[in-house]
């Protein structure tokens, strides 16, 4: 299935964290705080400005980017779990 979120919004796909520590601890999934890291899948066209015109995001898709601890909205798209969240809701775009 296709998906397109509108005008803001950013469709990610999390990034799963490291399993072991620095020092080689392995760390189990119950202790595993979920990634702030995630791809970006699909942008919307862009907000409307004050004056009516749309203003393209800043992000893309492929983007690595780094968002909030409880940014976004968790959805189920053919059976992979994604987050909608708006372009605010991101903190950065890592290089």
């Amino acid at each position: 299935m296709k998906f397109r979120p509108l005008h803001d919004r950013v469709l990610v796909k999390r990034i799963d964290a490291e399993e072991k520590t620095a020092g080689g601890i392995i760390i189990p999934d119950t202790a595993k705080e979920k990634p702030m890291q995630g791809e970006v899948v699909a942008v919307g066209s862009g907000a409307r400005g004050e004056d009516g015109k749309v203003v393209a995001l800043d992000v893309k898709a492929g983007d690595r980017i780094l968002f909030g601890k409880w940014s976004g909205t968790e959805v189920k798209i053919d059976g992979e779990e994604l987050l909608i969240m708006k372009e605010s809701d991101i903190l950065g775009i890592l290089a």
